[in-house]
């Protein structure tokens, strides 16, 4: 196993039922175990900041989450908000329907807003939902992040119709390039998985099975 697996996985709790302790246990994990970051809704990021000050641990949140159809505005005014809590991390949703719509110009311009409220102050993550494009869509949607001058390109919410698959990390690494980070998330359980997809091209993985990955053993949940 990739000994620094652990450094690329963001350790992740995203579900609306998500409690206190829920968010304490997932911070103590991401600790004991030095995942890069902790990866929770923008109402916990305040809290998750305070509980892994004096560590190496991030604060990863999502923005637009999960459908990316919130407007520009409001999803700039969320990154900025988060980050100013203390998230170091935002992973935003592009907005899936005008992609589809070949409108370029808004989704460009909807990642680029989050972009620039994050640069210098946060790590920009754009997540494209690749289970509702088609391979042109997917293309696209890469190369309007990089054009927008996102630090990472990412496959999906964990929330939509399906999450990563090898051949979509290949694809999203063969578009962006080497020097854009690409993260995997969705469905991603065990340690095969997620080596998988590190040699197939990911940077870093999303999973809420962060610890079964680590330990070698199966999660069962489905981000």
């Amino acid at each position: 196993m990739n000994n620094n697996i652990a450094g690329m996985i963001d350790h992740t709790l995203l579900k609306a039922d998500a409690t206190k302790n829920q968010i304490e246990k997932l911070c103590e994990e991401a600790r004991e175990y030095q995942f890069a970051s902790v990866c929770v809704n923008p109402t916990w990021v305040a809290a998750a900041y305070k509980l892994l000050q004096n560590s190496n641990v991030k604060v990863c949140t999502v923005i637009g989450f999960p459908l990316g159809a919130t407007t520009t505005e409001t999803k700039e005014f969320e990154a900025r908000d988060a980050i100013e809590k203390g998230a170091q991390e935002v992973d935003m949703v592009i907005n899936i329907g005008a992609l589809k719509d070949g409108n370029d110009e808004l989704v460009e311009k909807d990642i680029r807003a989050v972009v620039d409220a994050a640069r210098g102050r946060a790590l920009s993550k754009v997540i494209i939902e690749t289970s509702l494009l088609n391979e042109e869509e997917k293309v696209k949607a890469c190369q309007l992040a990089v054009k927008a001058g996102a630090d990472y390109v990412k496959t999906s919410t964990g929330f939509s119709t399906g999450g990563a698959t090898i051949e979509d990390i290949a694809l999203m690494r063969k578009t962006v390039g080497p020097n854009i980070g690409v993260k995997a998330s969705g469905g991603v359980r065990n340690t095969e998985d997620t080596e998988k997809m590190i040699e197939a091209g990911a940077t870093r993985i999303g999973a809420s099975a962060g610890v079964a990955i680590v330990k070698g053993m199966q999660g069962d949940t489905d981000y």
